[in-house]
């Protein structure tokens, strides 16, 4: 959408953010004051300027923002994949800073489950198999995993497809491995990039359904997209730009920034 955010007011840049319900949910993943910087040479080229907001227990949650704007660079700090220059993410109001890289995989096995918009499937194995592949790395005790991979794969609608590979199943079958595998080790949150950008549009939507309704079972959910028309079927809008969030919203709001920036737009190429 041609100039989506012209209307979108900065002044809430910085701020803390608060439940989109307004309830006092407990936050599952605080981020304070979060800068990230890389080198070019000697250069020093600042990505994240000061990311300041909060994910409460089951929410459904986006992170929309165009290319080159930080929001990858903002899930590799969501992800314990990357550490900031400063600031800090606190999980489950664990200091991640504070935690060297074994502890820090470990964590990612046991608090988070990644969806990926390539499914990052290994070929070779079957989807039961791609699903119990977290738990070689991270086992919580008392769960029968061979139990729950089975389990999970029926609830995705693949019961009967569990002994087919990657090249055996079509993209959306494919997405559903990998929500199934982000799910095993029952993580705090589920953090999903780009979830549908391989997919059509009837497979989108399946997923999307899909992801509601385990939002709706109390699973909490991070989405990374470009897309504000797929932040609409979330719950609450997290607008990141140049490195800096420019509105933190509900959806509902969110829509109508997105309705005003369009006529602003429209009344802008009239007058042209």
């Amino acid at each position: 959408m041609t100039n989506e955010t012209a209307n979108l007011k900065n002044s809430d840049a910085g701020k803390i953010s608060k439940p989109a319900s307004g309830s006092s949910k407990r936050a599952v993943v605080e981020v304070k004051n979060l800068y990230k910087s890389y080198y070019l040479g000697k250069e020093e080229v600042p990505i994240l300027k000061g990311i300041n907001f909060n994910v409460y227990d089951g929410e459904f949650l986006a992170i929309v923002g165009p290319s080159g704007s930080g929001k990858s660079t903002l899930m590799n700090m969501l992800g314990c994949l990357d550490r900031p220059t400063s600031g800090t993410v606190l999980m489950n109001h664990q200091d991640v800073n504070m935690l060297d890289d074994n502890q820090l995989a470990y964590l990612r096995g046991k608090e988070i489950g990644f969806i990926f918009q390539q499914f990052n499937l290994v070929p070779r194995l079957t989807a039961y198999e791609n699903v119990m592949l977290p738990t070689y790395a991270s086992k919580k005790p008392g769960i029968d995993y061979p139990k729950k991979a089975k389990e999970l794969l029926k609830l995705v609608g693949l019961e009967e497809r569990m002994k087919h590979k990657p090249s055996e199943l079509s993209g959306g079958q494919c997405q559903r491995v990998a929500i199934a595998r982000a799910l095993v080790n029952d993580p705090t949150i589920i953090l999903a990039d780009e979830p549908t950008g391989n997919l059509d549009s009837k497979t989108s939507e399946e997923v999307l359904t899909f992801f509601r309704e385990l939002n709706q079972k109390g699973v909490t959910i991070i989405m990374i997209t470009h897309n504000n028309e797929l932040a609409l079927r979330t719950d609450r809008v997290v607008t990141i730009r140049d490195g800096l969030i420019t509105s933190d919203e509900n959806v509902e709001e969110h829509a109508i920034h997105m309705k005003e920036a369009l006529e602003a737009s429209l009344q802008t190429e009239i007058h042209v």
